[in-house]
C-alpha cells in the first residue's frame, strides 16, 4: 500500500463505496448565496449514512482489509461520527471492532454507535479528549493485534472521504470556484485536495477549523504536526489536539487557505441553518458556511460549495449553542456590578442604566455582610447590537462599579 494519497486511490474507492454509501445531494443556498453575493451550494454530508462523511472513510479502510486482518477485528479512537462509521462497516461486514470515544462524546453519538454495531461492536471511554481515546485505541490495537481505523491519517480512510470531492464536480455541473471544508485531522480536506488538484486545478480550497482546535494552522505554522497545549472540545467533530502526519504534508502543498473560525460564528450558522434551511448540523457541520459568511471577503469566480459535514448533534446541546451565538453576534453581555448594600440600589440599576429593550437574563449577587458593596453578575440581551454602546455610557455614569466580561475573558468560562 502507498503511503501517497492519489486520485485513482479515491477512484477505486468510489467503486467500492457506490454500492454502499448514499450519493448525497449536492444544493443551492439561498440564504448564504445572498449573505455572499454569489452562488453557493451545500455538499449535505449530514444526509449520509450515519449522518456524516466519516462512513466513507471507515468503511473503505475496513472492507479492504485482508481475510486474516478481519479475523483479529478493528478499533478506532472517535469523536462519535468515525466510531459511527466503524459500527456500520462492522456490522455490514461481519467484523468486531472496538470503538474508544472521549468523555466528551455527546450520548447521542454514543446511543448510535451502539445501535449501528449491534453485537459486533463495544464502546470504550478512553480519556477526555479525542488525542487520549486514540492512545487508549493504539496500546488495544498492540496489544490484541487488532487493526487499527484511523479516522483521518491512513491513505485508505483519506482516499474513502475524498470521494466527497469526486461527487461534488460530477454534481455541480461544472468547477467550483471554491470549496470549504471542515478541518480537524485533515483527512476529509486531504482526499477532497487531491481529487479536486487533478481535476480541476482552478478550484480553490478553503479549510475552515474551530478557532478553539486549530491544529492545522499549528502546524502550518511550525513547519509540521504539532500538539496544541490547549484544546477547546465544543466543535468535538472538529477537536483534534495534532493533525496527521499523512495528512499535513498534502494540505501544506495543495490547500489553497486554512481559516479559524470562532465557536460563535460556529453556532450562528447552526442556527440559521435550522431555522432558516431546515438542516439540522452539529457544530463542525456547520463549519464551513461559518467559515463561508465570516472569512471570505472576495467574490468567488465560479460557485462556492459548503461541506456540511455531519448532523449528529444533541438537542440538549441547544441551549448553549444559542448562548454562544448571542454572545458572538453582540446581543448578549455580561458584567461584574458592585451595588450598595442599600435599598434601592438595585432599582436604581433597573431604571437609570437599563434602557428600553434591555433585559437582564442572568443575575447572581453575592451578599457580604461585614461589607457596604456586594458584587454579582449581571448578564443582559439586548435588542440591537447597536445599542451596546449607549448601555456602556449610562454604566460609566452611574455611580455604580461596572466592569464589562468580554468573551475572551478567563471569567467567560463560568459563564457558558
Amino acid at each position: 500500500m502507498s503511503n501517497r494519497l492519489t486520485a485513482a486511490m479515491i477512484d477505486q474507492a468510489a467503486e467500492r463505496l457506490r454500492p454502499v454509501i448514499r450519493r448525497t445531494a449536492l444544493e443551492p443556498n439561498e440564504r448564504l448565496s445572498g449573505l455572499l453575493g454569489g452562488r453557493v451550494l451545500l455538499k449535505r454530508e449530514d444526509a449520509q449514512l450515519c449522518r456524516s462523511y466519516k462512513v466513507r472513510g471507515a468503511f473503505n479502510l475496513i472492507a479492504s482489509l485482508t481475510q486474516d486482518e478481519r479475523r483479529r477485528g478493528v478499533v478506532c479512537a472517535s469523536a462519535g461520527n468515525h466510531g459511527q462509521g466503524v459500527a456500520f462497516a462492522c456490522a455490514r461486514l461481519g467484523i468486531n471492532g472496538r470503538v474508544y470515544v472521549p468523555s466528551t462524546t455527546p450520548r447521542q453519538k454514543r446511543e448510535r454507535i451502539a445501535a449501528l454495531g449491534g453485537d459486533r461492536v463495544e464502546i470504550v471511554v478512553g480519556g477526555g479528549t479525542y488525542d487520549e481515546a486514540s492512545g487508549a485505541a493504539h496500546d488495544d490495537s498492540e496489544r490484541t493485534g487488532a487493526v487499527y481505523v484511523h479516522p483521518f491519517d491512513d491513505v485508505r480512510t483519506m482516499a474513502g472521504q475524498g470521494t466527497v470531492g469526486l461527487e461534488i464536480l460530477e454534481q455541480s455541473g461544472g468547477r467550483p470556484g471554491t470549496v470549504v471544508v471542515p478541518v480537524g485531522g485533515g483527512g476529509l480536506i486531504s482526499g477532497l485536495a487531491v481529487w479536486l488538484r487533478e481535476h480541476s486545478p482552478g478550484t480553490r480550497i478553503v479549510g475552515a477549523e474551530p478557532a478553539g482546535a486549530a491544529s492545522m494552522r499549528a502546524a502550518l505554522d511550525h513547519g509540521g504536526p504539532v500538539a496544541l497545549p490547549e484544546l477547546d472540545t465544543f466543535v468535538d467533530g472538529a477537536a483534534v489536539g495534532r493533525v496527521g502526519d499523512a495528512t499535513f504534508p498534502l494540505v501544506k502543498e495543495l490547500v489553497d487557505e486554512v481559516v479559524a473560525v470562532d465557536e460563535g460564528a460556529i453556532c450562528t450558522e447552526m442556527l440559521d441553518l435550522y431555522q432558516t434551511d431546515g438542516i439540522i448540523a452539529e457544530p463542525a457541520g456547520a463549519l464551513a458556511g461559518a467559515a463561508a459568511r465570516e472569512a471570505l471577503p472576495y467574490a468567488s469566480p465560479g460557485p462556492v460549495v459548503c461541506v456540511v459535514s455531519g448532523g449528529n448533534n444533541d438537542v440538549s446541546r441547544y441551549n448553549e449553542v444559542l448562548e454562544r451565538s448571542l454572545v458572538h453576534i453582540g446581543l448578549r453581555h455580561y458584567f461584574l456590578v458592585t451595588f450598595p448594600q442599600r435599598p434601592g440600589a438595585l432599582r436604581h440599576f433597573l431604571d437609570e442604566v437599563l434602557g428600553e429593550g434591555q433585559d437582564i437574563i442572568a443575575f447572581e449577587y453575592i451578599k457580604k455582610n461585614n461589607r457596604e458593596t456586594g458584587p454579582a453578575l449581571v448578564g443582559i440581551e439586548l435588542e440591537r447590537a447597536g445599542d451596546l454602546d449607549d448601555l456602556l455610557f449610562r454604566m460609566k455614569a452611574s455611580p455604580l462599579t461596572v466592569e464589562r466580561i468580554p468573551p475572551g475573558s478567563p471569567l467567560f468560562t463560568f459563564i457558558l
